[in-house]
């Protein structure tokens, strides 16, 4: 898909793909190798799409947003479920049954994620923000996804500034190991 334009824009075309890939996992045969690779590109983008906003959209929900703080630690205590959710997963083999259970448990946890943000935060950020503010926090968002860690990192700071000196180093190491491996593609 197209990315590009204003943050919610580029937040939201990373929601629909989310969803295909929820789609795509749920189509791929129970105990393939397709559903772990599949798996593992949605737990890529799902991690970085999570540091990008950790970064960046809900500083800005805490600066724009009456109530702001409190619409943030609860999305990212949301973040903190998934993430959890997600190292479950990375330990597991497409044939355990936790497998289908656990990919269950976390699109339930995303899709209220997703929805909650598109209904509530992004209507709000559009209503309170200056286009070009939501133009450069789109902007930021896409730079932070390129050099955010690639796997779930539960124990890591989820909030600037410890957040943003850390994930560039994680992702570093992330995407070294993900090319060894061949982790994504």
């Amino acid at each position: 898909m197209g990315h590009g334009g204003d943050v919610i824009n580029e937040l939201s075309t990373d929601h629909q793909e989310v969803h295909e890939f929820f789609a795509r996992i749920e189509e791929a045969p129970p105990a393939g190798s397709e559903r772990k690779q599949l798996a593992d590109q949605l737990t890529i983008e799902l991690v970085r799409h999570s540091v990008a906003e950790e970064e960046h959209l809900y500083p800005a929900v805490r600066q724009y947003l009456p109530g702001g703080d409190a619409l943030a630690d609860k999305e990212i205590a949301d973040h903190g479920r998934v993430e959890e959710l997600l190292k479950t997963l990375e330990g597991l083999s497409p044939d355990d049954p936790d497998f289908a259970h656990v990919i269950v448990k976390l699109r339930t946890e995303v899709e209220a994620h997703i929805k909650e943000e598109e209904t509530v935060l992004f209507a709000r950020l559009r209503t309170v923000c200056d286009p070009s503010d939501l133009e450069e926090l789109g902007d930021k968002v896409r730079t932070a996804k390129k050099l955010a860690p690639t796997r779930p990192h539960p124990g890591t700071p989820s909030t600037p500034p410890a957040s943003k000196l850390l994930a560039p180093g994680v992702g570093l190491v992330d995407r070294a190991r993900d090319f060894v491996t061949g982790r994504g593609k």
